[in-house]
């Protein structure tokens, strides 16, 4: 639910129009969600269309956790209603929040909600950055300020407001996997906003296609691809700073937000690409770690042995550098220029 993304470009060209004769045809599913597009690509043998279940788990999704979406349960639960009752996408999305705080040492906290809106990143009114709001806004972020009881959200501070969006499309990736696999379906791409989850392989037996593009400043089209990924059973999320970011008196400042001094974060790391078995991980993770920059990043990785990551970032001369973990090698190779 990032409101500008497609930090992944799914090279649905490249996975899906080669190797197709003499085999099931695909079925192709794709619209808007979240502020952005998904493509879902499945192989049926009883050629069954999912699209109107497909957007009406997006449709409820969203009532739950878009703050685009002013009555849904975050928004709600954001201005302090009362008796707001909790489903099983919020009760997800916290937990899930909240272990990955823990796990990066708090570069990713949802509680940075305040601070998105104050900086314009959000759907709030975008205030005049000066030290001292952002001081005064600090004081409620945290997510140690917040708790789940039950089936309750308990605040320390009434400020202290929640953003899902950080990682909430990776989760709905994830749940549209999870309806694809309740129906016997086993050769799927879901693809949302730039998140991906592939299971299987097609049924000529190739894997599934997608591309890491090069962090390129660009707002609106895609860039050149920097990286070919082949998945299976696999799930990538990719954080970058060259898709959402506003200049001021000619200084460039981008969305992701050090929730400890409250500032865009300033390091030499432009884009994390995570790998995991779920999609809310590998989003969650991806944006902390471009938060931590690439030194943090790399000491993080050695204690997750789950996570594989292909990290890009720029050199004292400005150009473009990769660290990937080992787990790599076997299926992502540089893309042709």
């Amino acid at each position: 639910m990032k409101f500008v993304t497609s930090i992944v470009f799914v090279s649905f060209f490249l996975s899906l129009n080669f190797g197709l004769i003499a085999q099931e045809e695909p079925i192709r599913l794709e619209g808007f969600a979240q502020g952005s597009t998904y493509h879902i690509v499945y192989f049926d043998k009883e050629n069954r269309d999912f699209q109107e279940d497909i957007e009406k788990i997006l449709q409820d999704f969203d009532q739950s956790v878009s703050t685009y979406q002013p009555n849904s349960i975050i928004s709600r639960i954001n201005s302090n209603q009362k008796n707001v009752v909790l489903d099983k996408y919020f009760i997800a999305c916290f937990n899930k929040a909240k272990e990955i705080w823990k796990n990066t040492n708090g570069t990713f906290d949802p509680t940075v909600y305040p601070l998105v809106n104050a900086w314009g990143f959000g759907p709030g009114k975008k205030q005049k950055i000066e030290k001292q709001v952002i001081d005064s806004i600090l004081k409620f972020v945290g997510f140690n300020l917040i708790e789940l009881k039950g089936n309750k959200v308990v605040k320390k501070d009434p400020r202290v407001a929640l953003d899902f969006n950080a990682f909430a499309q990776g989760y709905s990736v994830d749940v549209v996997s999870e309806f694809l696999t309740s129906k016997g379906i086993t050769s799927y791409m879901v693809e949302i906003g730039g998140e991906v989850y592939a299971k299987g392989k097609k049924p000529n037996g190739g894997h599934w296609t997608v591309g890491i593009e090069k962090p390129i400043d660009n707002k609106a089209s895609e860039n050149p691809l920097k990286a070919i990924v082949k998945l299976e059973d696999m799930a990538i999320a990719t954080s970058g700073n060259y898709r959402r970011f506003i200049v001021e008196d000619g200084v460039k400042y981008h969305h992701h937000l050090d929730p400890k001094t409250g500032y865009p974060t300033k390091n030499n790391l432009l884009s994390a690409s995570v790998f995991s078995k779920e999609c809310i991980s590998s989003d969650a993770t991806a944006t902390g770690i471009l938060v931590m920059g690439l030194e943090k990043a790399k000491e993080f990785l050695t204690h997750h042995p789950e996570l594989q990551a292909y990290l890009i970032y720029s050199d004292d001369k400005g150009n473009y550098q990769v660290y990937e973990t080992l787990g790599l090698k076997s299926f992502v190779t540089e893309a042709e220029e």
